[in-house]
């Protein structure tokens, strides 16, 4: 049995601190050996570029002077948007972005965010420190961002405080090229043709600040909103259900029993690598809460493997993506930089390598996922500061990882040594790989162990190496990061700590690493 599977069953079964005491002793025999078999000769399914998505919600800074600043704004921008990140997110290649919530978004009403902007509705935003939220970043000013990073918008409607007309109706301003009230609107406003969106969410976390509702209320509520999310100009719209929290797998399974498989195409699950009532400093936190984050992110293989087969038995053919659209790291917050702003260092980048690994091994189900969020929130990509950018420990991970995008998953058996912490064991060696069109593999490796290296032997099964390349990210401390007037602190630079051995390699994996390999 994989590691992986035998860990994420202990996890099922609240085994886990047993196991990680009788791994104990085996640990520390045998500290510098893990192998990964990578099986290039099959595969099958298709790592979604989707997976590498991201999310913007009108919160503290991620939108305001985050990724807009507006038209009359110093710093160099292109209709509002900030070129500097911009064209960071264009490189790390983003294939979707989530907005506008969030908890915002189920108070949010689309129609004051269009029009002239002097003309729009000033609101309070009651979730996110009660500030005047003037409307100047609306729909069209989204969908422009998303033209200008190349990306897919993923729109999240209103069913919290919403009506279904209200959703019926933005559907139909977005999406309908022919004459009616909302494309006449839409094209007053500016924009002729229809954006013709696919990803649309209903509602955005129900059982909490979306409604405080029950699965079965919301399972009703659904069916009657989805009914009108209508299709236009023959182009159907992917419709998402708001899905549970981590382990409420009684929210996935009455929402699959309930809504009608013609109806729906995706069900979300946020999960959180925090422990809510301990959480940490992003910057001065200890080994014992980064082993509680570490231990928090192995989780989701439990989670996705457990909602998964419960999707499973509903919708055998799959039809149904699961789409993790909020997971990331969750700290104190600054005392600078808005609500929800956090410092992002090493341990976010670990954490981030083995949470994409653990979605792209569940590819046959997992078909989107959103980092929460893209900048100056949580577990961002990118800080700003003024005019002042810097990328994150995280942006770099996105941009090793990228090469999964679209590329054909490959089968692979971990077998790993622990990270033993206490009494706490955790496997310490993450792996995915995938093989692209140009028939390059790659395998992507996370080291979370915070003092020792793996030796690792990479058997590539039906494959001749002929050539091989890699990047790592890595620092000499766990909390380092990249700050304002340090920005390259954590950075990506070339990997040669690896050697051919027949059709295969021997890797050194320094601790609390991520490392790309490229086999051609």
């Amino acid at each position: 049995m994989k590691f992986s599977r035998f860990f994420a069953l202990c996890q099922n079964l609240n085994l886990i601190f047993c196991f990680g005491i009788s791994l104990f002793s085996a640990g520390a025999r045998a500290q510098e050996n893990a192998s990964v078999v990578v099986y290039v000769d099959r595969g099958g399914d298709t790592i979604s570029r989707h997976i590498y998505g991201h999310f913007s919600e009108h919160l503290g800074r991620c939108i305001y002077d985050g990724l807009y600043v507006g038209e009359k704004s110093t710093i160099p921008n292109t209709n509002g948007m900030r070129n500097d990140v911009a064209e960071a997110l264009r490189k790390i290649k983003i294939p979707n972005l989530r907005w506008p919530g969030g908890c915002f978004a189920d108070t949010y009403h689309w129609k004051d965010g269009v029009g002239p902007k002097d003309q729009r509705a000033k609101i309070v935003n009651t979730w996110w420190g009660g500030s005047t939220e003037d409307n100047s970043f609306g729909t069209h000013e989204f969908l422009e961002l998303c033209r200008q990073l190349k990306t897919e918008p993923y729109i999240t409607g209103n069913v919290g405080s919403g009506t279904p007309q209200e959703m019926q109706q933005w559907v139909e301003y977005l999406n309908f090229d022919g004459v009616s009230p909302m494309s006449d609107w839409r094209k007053k406003n500016g924009q002729d043709s229809a954006w013709k969106i696919k990803y649309f969410g209903l509602g955005n976390e129900p059982w909490g600040c979306g409604g405080n509702m029950t699965p079965e209320h919301y399972a009703d509520l659904f069916r009657q909103y989805a009914t009108f999310v209508n299709n236009y100009n023959g182009k159907a719209v992917y419709k998402i259900a708001g899905g549970g929290n981590s382990d409420n797998y009684h929210w996935t399974e009455t929402l699959m029993k309930n809504i009608p498989l013609n109806l729906l195409d995706g069900l979300g699950l946020h999960h959180y690598s925090v422990n809510w009532s301990n959480k940490s400093s992003a910057t001065e936190f200890t080994d014992a809460q980064y082993v509680e984050t570490m231990q928090k992110t192995i989780l989701l293989e439990a989670l996705v493997s457990k909602h998964a087969a419960i999707m499973d038995k509903y919708d055998p053919k799959k039809k149904v993506g699961l789409i993790i659209d909020e997971w990331g790291g969750w700290y104190d917050e600054e005392s600078t930089g808005g609500v929800l702003y956090q410092q992002n260092t090493m341990r976010d980048a670990v954490l981030a390598g083995i949470a994409l690994n653990i979605f792209n091994n569940h590819a046959d189900r997992v078909r989107m996922a959103n980092i929460a969020q893209t900048v100056n929130v949580l577990q961002a990509v990118i800080l700003t500061k003024g005019d002042q950018m810097i990328l994150t420990p995280t942006y770099h991970v996105f941009d090793l990882y990228s090469v999964h995008q679209d590329a054909r998953l490959l089968p692979t058996d971990v077998r790993t040594d622990s990270f033993v912490f206490e009494k706490t064991s955790l496997p310490a060696v993450s792996c995915s790989a995938s093989r692209d069109r140009r028939g390059a593999t790659h395998v992507t490796l996370t080291n979370l162990d915070l003092r020792h290296s793996k030796k690792i032997t990479v058997d590539l099964r039906g494959m001749t190496v002929q050539s091989v390349s890699g990047r790592i990210l890595t620092a000499p401390n766990i909390r380092a990061h990249n700050t304002f007037e340090v920005p390259q602190t954590v950075k990506p630079a070339v990997f040669t700590g690896f050697s051919k051995k027949n059709n295969g390699l021997t890797v050194e994996l320094p601790a609390a690493s991520v490392v790309a390999l490229e086999m051609l």
